[in-house]
């Protein structure tokens, strides 16, 4: 295949060529690319050498690929890479890459030159289909995918993924005619709930406070330290009739538990947060899971600590937590639900500020049998 040249939206997408090495290699020393993109590591000045020198140029020659530096239009400066791997000739289908210079981020480069390839690889390619991968957690790739036009349509486990990752990986796919035109935003430009979430969730996970009695709580991630008291909690025979934790209750299903919440909070589905006393142990655990069907609701789930009841430390939690569900990631409801007949928990979302809106009919699966739960809601406006 010919090596080509694309201007669009003030960039210019060109063959890679030897001069580019220096930059390539200064690029590659950014944690985050190197963290996302599989690229060696150390990455050396011998390994962009040979990447712009040896293995770009070969895959325009073998007709596998076609990848681009992506180039400042007006002042030549190189921004990052963008283009087409794996194309499949029987199928006219290929999968797309990308990543951005350090130097070069916020300005839109990523999705500009990838509407830019995909524009080329239908009308000039003639393929049918763009495929698009990425590990979970890389929520600015997703970000620049979606603003691209590409419909995220589920997860797979990585054939190769990168040391220290999750192992899963997110997958979408992007048809002619679905390409953005430039200039248009689309539903997940800046300031879009989206962009929000991939902003929150792309990051760390948080570390929120609350106050009971002049004593601070901190909200923060699990770790392994609380495992023994998240297995101490779960084997507590309120526990096990109020939620349905397995029974008998092991290491490994809390070991399990903390492996969830780390893929969740990667996946932006979810937010597992243990509540942590003033000395910083184990209290309970309090979650907020957003709601798949609907981008504005999101509803939560806790367990306290038998030595912590009582205490006030869960009304605490949950208001903590669904002001920042509110502010942060734009929730305009939060629902709580749980088996009629348990009080405490009842006790504890009214405190929060929870309104009781009435009973669902064999609205929960409790051990493997339908049975009526009450329904509660807190709005934004409930806190003020």
């Amino acid at each position: 295949m010919e090596p080509v040249r694309i201007a669009e939206d003030g960039l210019l997408l060109r063959p890679w060529r030897a001069g580019d090495a220096d930059a390539v290699h200064r690029a590659c020393q950014d944690p985050d690319l190197a963290r996302w993109s599989g690229v060696a590591r150390p990455y050396r000045l011998v390994d962009a050498l040979s990447f712009v020198t040896e293995l770009a140029p070969a895959a325009w020659e073998g007709g596998t690929g076609a990848p681009f530096a992506v180039c400042d239009a007006a002042s030549g400066e190189l921004l990052g890479s963008c283009g087409l791997v794996a194309i499949d000739d029987r199928l006219r289908s290929a999968e797309v890459g990308y990543w951005t210079a350090p130097w070069a981020r916020g300005r839109g480069v990523a999705v500009r030159a990838l509407r830019a390839v995909a524009r080329w690889a239908f009308t000039q390619l003639r393929l049918r289909r763009l495929i698009w991968q990425a590990e979970l957690g890389n929520h600015a790739s997703r970000l620049v995918a979606l603003r691209a036009g590409v419909r995220v349509s589920g997860q797979l486990r990585l054939a190769d993924p990168t040391p220290g990752g999750t192992g899963d990986g997110w997958i979408g796919s992007l048809l002619p005619g679905e390409v953005p035109a430039p200039g248009e935003t689309g539903p997940a430009g800046p300031g879009t709930l989206p962009a929000r979430r991939a902003a929150v969730f792309g990051r760390a996970q948080p570390v929120l406070f609350a106050t009971v009695d002049g004593s601070e709580l901190r909200l923060r991630a699990m770790e392994e330290r609380d495992i023994h008291a998240v297995v101490v909690t779960c084997r507590d025979p309120e526990t096990i009739r109020w939620t349905t934790v397995p029974d008998p209750y092991r290491r490994e299903d809390a070991e399990s538990h903390r492996r969830f919440g780390q893929q969740a909070w990667a996946d932006g589905t979810s937010a597992l947060f243990v509540i942590a006393d003033p000395a910083d142990r184990y209290a309970g655990s309090v979650s907020l899971r957003l709601s798949a069907a609907d981008p504005l609701l999101a509803d939560v789930g806790f367990m306290t600590a038998p030595h912590a009841r009582g205490r006030g430390y869960q009304p605490a939690a949950l208001t903590a937590l669904a002001a920042w569900g509110f502010t942060t990631l734009g929730l305009a409801r939060v629902e709580w639900r749980a088996l009629v007949g348990n009080t405490s928990s009842r006790r504890a979302a009214e405190k929060a500020g929870f309104t009781v809106e009435g009973v669902t009919r064999a609205g929960l699966n409790h051990r493997g049998q339908r049975v009526d739960c009450l329904v509660a809601a807190l709005l934004p406006e409930d806190l003020q």
